[in-house]
C-alpha cells in the first residue's frame, strides 16, 4: 500500500448563495447569477433569465447536493430507470469553507490539494457580452478571494477563473490573481467568446496572454466544464435542451469527449504550444480515454502534412506541456505509455458524485509501479508543477 505523500489535483467546493454578491448592481438584471426555482425538477442556476440548464436538479431547493463518492450507486439507478435514487446530502462544512476542509484532509493524510469552483463555471457558455464576462468573472474571483483564499496555509491552493476575450482585461485579471497567491489558472477549454465570434485561444492573438503565463511560471488547468457543445448534439437530436446530470443520452455519452479532444488538439494546431514551449498545462476531470485516438490523429496529420505544425511535432509538445488526471477506474496504464510518468496526476474529485469518496483509494491501484512512480502520480508531479 501506498503511505507516501498525497496531492490531490481535482478537489471542489460549493458556492454559497452570497457567491456572486460583488456583481455590479446594474448588470444583476442581464448578467446576475443566482439560483432559483419552482420545484426540486426546476431548480437551477440562471444568468439573468437564462436558465442554466445542464445544472438542473444539481442543487436543491432544500439545499442538499449529490453525495460524494457514489458513482456505482448513482450508476445503478440510471440502469435501473431511477433519475433520482435518493442519494443526497446537506453540503458539509469542509465543502464550503477552507478550515474545515483542512480537517478533512488532515483526516485522510492528504498534504494538500488544489481546489475548484463548484458550479460556476458552468455559467461562462451563458455570456455572450465579452465586457459583462470579465466583470462576472472578476466578481466571483473576489468572492472566491475572500472566502477560500488563493493560498490557504500552502496546503489549499483555490483556482481563480479567467477567460480571454478582452486581451487587456484577461492580462489584468492574470496579475490580480497572481499578486494574492494564484499558483494555477482555470481557463475553459473551449472557443473564447469574443466580439468577432468564438475563436480558440491558441490563436496568434492571444499570445501577449501566454507569454505573461510563462514569466509568472503559472500552471493553466483546463478543468471540464460546459464548453457549449450542446449546440451539435441538439442538432442532431432535433431538440434544444441541454444534457442534463444523471440522466443518459447514449448520443451524447458517445460524443463526450470531443471538447477536450478539440481543446488538445487546438493547443498544437494553432501553434501555442509551439510559439511558448514553457507553457504549463493540466487537463482536470476529463479522464484519458480520449487521448489515445486523439495522439493517433496526430500523429497520421503530422506524417502526411508536416508543414501544418510548423515541421514541429504536435506529440512531442503534447508530452513536453500537458498532463493528464485519468479516471480511476481507467488505471495508469495506458496513459503512462502515451505521455510518461511525471505527465499523469491524480485527482479525487471531491466532493463530487462521480468521484472518489476518500483520495487515498486512488492509490489502491497503483500496486504495479515503483514507490517513486506511485509518489510522483500522488502529489510529486503535481508540486513540481506548482512550484512547490
Amino acid at each position: 500500500m501506498y503511505n507516501g505523500p498525497i496531492f490531490d489535483c481535482d478537489t471542489h467546493f460549493y458556492e454559497t448563495p452570497d457567491a456572486f454578491r460583488y456583481i455590479p448592481e446594474g448588470m444583476k438584471a442581464d448578467w446576475g447569477v443566482e439560483y432559483r426555482g419552482t420545484s426540486d425538477e426546476d431548480f437551477t442556476l440562471y444568468v439573468g433569465n437564462r436558465k442554466v440548464e445542464h445544472l438542473t436538479g444539481y442543487y436543491r431547493p432544500d439545499g442538499t447536493v449529490p453525495a460524494p463518492g457514489k458513482l456505482h450507486e448513482w450508476l445503478r439507478a440510471m440502469k435501473e430507470g431511477r433519475h433520482d435514487p435518493g442519494l443526497r446530502t446537506l453540503p458539509t462544512a469542509d465543502m464550503t469553507g477552507p478550515a474545515q476542509r483542512l480537517v478533512k484532509l488532515d483526516e485522510w493524510n492528504v498534504e494538500g490539494c488544489i481546489s475548484y469552483t463548484g458550479n460556476f463555471i458552468a455559467t461562462l457558455a451563458y455570456f455572450s457580452d465579452p465586457v459583462a464576462l470579465h466583470e462576472v468573472i472578476h466578481a466571483y474571483n473576489r468572492w472566491v478571494l475572500d472566502e477560500w483564499g488563493f493560498n490557504y496555509k500552502d496546503r489549499i491552493f483555490t483556482v481563480p477563473v479567467i477567460s480571454l476575450p478582452i486581451l487587456d482585461k484577461a492580462l489584468e485579471e492574470l496579475e490580480w490573481c497572481v499578486e494574492r497567491g494564484a499558483k494555477s489558472i482555470l481557463v475553459r477549454p473551449a472557443p473564447v467568446p469574443g466580439f468577432r465570434g468564438p475563436r480558440s485561444f491558441a490563436l496568434p492573438e492571444f499570445d501577449p496572454f501566454w507569454k505573461r503565463v510563462t514569466e509568472l511560471d503559472i500552471l493553466v488547468s483546463q478543468h471540464s466544464s460546459d464548453s457549449g457543445y450542446a449546440r451539435f448534439d441538439s442538432e442532431w437530436e432535433g431538440s434544444d435542451g441541454e444534457m442534463l446530470p444523471f440522466q443518459t443520452n447514449a448520443f451524447r455519452m458517445v460524443n463526450e469527449w470531443r471538447p477536450v479532444q478539440d481543446t488538445v488538439s487546438s493547443w498544437v494546431c494553432h501553434g501555442a504550444l509551439f510559439r511558448h514551449p514553457d507553457l504549463k498545462i493540466a487537463v482536470i476531470e476529463s479522464g484519458a480515454s480520449w487521448l489515445k485516438p486523439l495522439m493517433e490523429m496526430l500523429a497520421d496529420t503530422y506524417k502526411k502534412a508536416p508543414e501544418g505544425f510548423g515541421m514541429n511535432d504536435p506529440l512531442e509538445a503534447i508530452r513536453r506541456s500537458i498532463s493528464v488526471s485519468p479516471f480511476y477506474e481507467e488505471g495508469v496504464t495506458d496513459l503512462i505509455d502515451l505521455i510518461g510518468v511525471d505527465r499523469v496526476l491524480f485527482g479525487s474529485d471531491y466532493p463530487h458524485p462521480e468521484g472518489l469518496a476518500e483520495p487515498t483509494h486512488f492509490a489502491d491501484m497503483l500496486g504495479h509501479l515503483s514507490e517513486e512512480d506511485q509518489a510522483k502520480i500522488m502529489g510529486g508531479n503535481l508540486a513540481r508543477l506548482l512550484n512547490l
